[in-house]
């Protein structure tokens, strides 16, 4: 769903832009890692942790984009960065120490999550590196993106889940598709974003998603169903604050 509404958006661009083929690779490669891979780790991980708990812990995924970006594409250390990230990691231990979870809450949700994360820090930097270069058109990246995604997810479907795939194909269709409209929007906006603007402050600002996950999933499923206490609505807040004051650094 998301791969054919983001070719949809990105036509005006094949158009009128210029398209070398062999500028487009690494874009498939972070969109194999993110959100290929990691889609399999995030469902996983929303099914054992929640969507507020899972969406919080994947908001620690700047502080791993910041610090690839520092080693790797040589972006500049700033005082404010390190306070920003600080708030970041503050956020994600008062998650760590909170008391009170939900009754399905699992462990192994908060390792599948931190993996999320992982992945979603390498392909920030590859797409920022490879915007950097080559500078194609960002909607276009974004369609080899999830073309790659959705050829991952495929050959999962089939290796793994094959004997489930007539009869589940359809109701997954009904259930995610609209998932998959906001997956297609917000993965232009943020190729688009990398093709402006650096790792270190476009990373951190994408972590902000840790609040509206979990006013959502208050909204949604209710405060009691997702347990959202103080600690919850504390690690949202610091993490975003986070990444609002690594956007100041700009």
């Amino acid at each position: 769903m998301a791969l054919v509404l983001a070719g949809v958006i990105s036509v005006p661009s094949l158009a009128h832009d210029t398209i070398r083929i062999g500028d487009l690779w690494p874009f498939a490669v972070a969109g194999a890692m993110a959100p290929g891979a990691s889609q399999v780790l995030f469902i996983v991980a929303v099914r054992d942790a929640g969507p507020s708990r899972t969406s919080i812990l994947i908001g620690i995924a700047p502080l791993m984009s910041v610090g690839i970006a520092l080693v790797f594409l040589g972006e500049p250390l700033r005082p404010l960065l390190l306070i920003g990230t600080a708030l970041v990691v503050a956020g994600g231990i008062a998650l760590v120490r909170e008391r009170a979870r939900p009754t399905h809450f699992r462990a192994l949700g908060v390792v599948l999550a931190l993996g999320c994360a992982a992945l979603f820090g390498v392909r920030d930097n590859v797409v920022r590196w490879a915007a950097r270069g080559s500078h194609p058109p960002p909607l276009v990246t974004t369609d080899v993106s999830l073309a790659a995604a959705t050829l991952f997810m495929v050959a999962y479907a089939l290796i793994v889940r094959r004997d489930r795939i007539r009869t589940g194909l359809a109701p997954a269709l009904a259930a995610f598709a609209p998932a998959g409209v906001g997956l297609a929007l917000a993965y232009d906006c943020l190729l688009e974003a990398f093709d402006r603007g650096r790792v270190s402050i476009v990373a951190p600002l994408n972590a902000t998603q840790s609040l509206w996950a979990v006013l959502l999933s208050s909204l949604l499923y209710g405060r009691q169903a997702e347990l959202i206490g103080r600690r919850l609505v504390l690690a949202g807040v610091l993490i975003v604050s986070g990444a609002a004051v690594i956007g100041a650094v700009r």
